[in-house]
């Protein structure tokens, strides 16, 4: 116990940014499309399916296996993680070098996605333990390193596929992972809760409700809803975004591309900056911004085509995408403890998969019925003022829920 208690939070946050950063490579998936689509001979719909399965099983894993890592602790669990993710990438290299679709779909979809969720909500419940004070701030450096994972990795999936193949590709990246995920996973550990430390994370905690208790609250299912919300949207326009560009704004596809890369960058910065912002500005109100200021952007996005503010508009719209991400464990930490948080983070991410199949099937269906985005993104805008009103009733009358201890 003495030496879990020696460790040094800040490293514990490394470790986290470290697994994050590494299964946060999974945004870099369209590097692979094109290579993918020649060396298999399969449609780009087969290829995306690839990805979208994947994020299906992140949220499915994450829902339903977070009560594992509460069992067993972030180490096991990180390690399982690393396991799993690897495992896709291995099998995702023998799937291409065998022309298998299925195999590509169990390996990098199932088996690799679910890694993703296991990995994704192991540093979180971990990170706002040691930061009782910083919850905000904390979880988004760990939810940073899962937006920028696509920047890091990009270049190096480019430089590998053109050196050494799309099948020694992935097989190097699983190689890679493994030995970033495996110290990061061995390094976490949760505080041990005395003397001060534990005075302290009381403090923070008043209210510690189990999963059970959680899902029979009606601000579970509020909350489940902000963040379905934010990712439908948003992930829809991350879909779309470079043929959205070249069809409204008339940039090339390499401007557009370069807009793209920008966005990323701005997701993982969104994560950190928006989770800070909500330790002082508040969970609840953080929310109410969010849902605000996409209002106001996905209605200016249909009144201009300016190059310029087209591309700052989506900026500031992916912004509060990534930032809904990075605060809403510390929202659920204020609302329900820290007890079975990584259980109720797990069981809230099940909007993700949702989302993820959602935002795409709309926008294809929208946009292949009205030939335009301009429904599309009016959609978007009248969503968010009718879930602003909804943010602000609960701020305004509901406060923590009162539960028996």
């Amino acid at each position: 116990m003495q030496k879990e208690q020696s460790k040094n939070r800040n490293f514990i946050a490394l470790a986290a940014v470290g697994i994050h950063i590494s299964i946060g490579s999974v945004y870099a998936w369209s590097v692979f499309t094109n290579p993918i689509m020649e060396q298999m001979g399969i449609s780009l719909r087969e290829v995306q399916w690839a990805f979208s399965l994947a994020i299906f099983f992140l949220g499915m894993s994450a829902a339903f296996l977070g009560q594992y890592v509460e069992r067993y602790g972030p180490r096991k669990s990180g390690l399982v993680s690393a396991a799993f993710f690897s495992t896709g990438m291995f099998g995702a290299g023998l799937a291409v070098a065998f022309n298998n679709v299925a195999l590509l779909y169990l390996f990098y979809s199932v088996i690799g996605g679910i890694g993703l969720g296991i990995g994704y909500i192991t540093p979180v419940s971990t990170l706002i333990k040691w930061f009782p004070e910083k919850r905000g701030f904390a979880t988004g450096l760990a939810i940073m390193g899962f937006g920028f994972g696509a920047w890091f990795a990009s270049p190096i999936i480019q430089y590998l596929i053109e050196h050494v193949g799309v099948v020694n590709c992935f097989i190097t990246l699983g190689a890679l992972y493994l030995l970033l995920m495996l110290p990061s996973a061995l390094y976490l550990a949760p505080p041990v809760k005395s003397g001060e430390a534990a005075v302290q994370e009381t403090l923070f905690s008043e209210y510690e409700m189990t999963l059970k208790n959680a899902m029979h609250n009606k601000m579970f299912y509020i909350l489940w809803l902000y963040l379905f919300i934010n990712i439908t949207c948003g992930i829809s326009l991350l879909s779309v975004a470079s043929p959205m560009l070249q069809e409204i704004v008339g940039m090339s596809a390499m401007s557009a591309a370069v807009v793209v890369g920008i966005i990323g960058i701005v997701n993982g910065a969104g994560r950190l900056a928006w989770s800070a912002i909500s330790d002082y500005l508040g969970r609840g109100k953080t929310f109410f911004c969010f849902f605000v200021i996409q209002m106001f952007a996905f209605y200016l996005l249909t009144t201009t085509q300016d190059p310029i503010w087209f591309p700052v508009l989506l900026y500031i719209i992916i912004s509060c995408y990534g930032g809904g991400f990075a605060t809403m464990p510390a929202y659920l930490a204020d609302v329900f403890g820290t007890k079975e948080l990584a259980a109720i983070h797990g069981r809230i991410l099940s909007a993700w998969a949702c989302a993820g199949i959602a935002g795409p099937l709309l926008t294809s269906l929208i946009k292949e019925s009205t030939g335009s985005y301009v429904s599309l993104l009016q959609i978007f805008s009248a969503t968010f003022l009718l879930i602003s009103i909804v943010a602000l009733w609960v701020n305004t009358a509901l406060s923590k829920p009162q539960v028996k201890k």
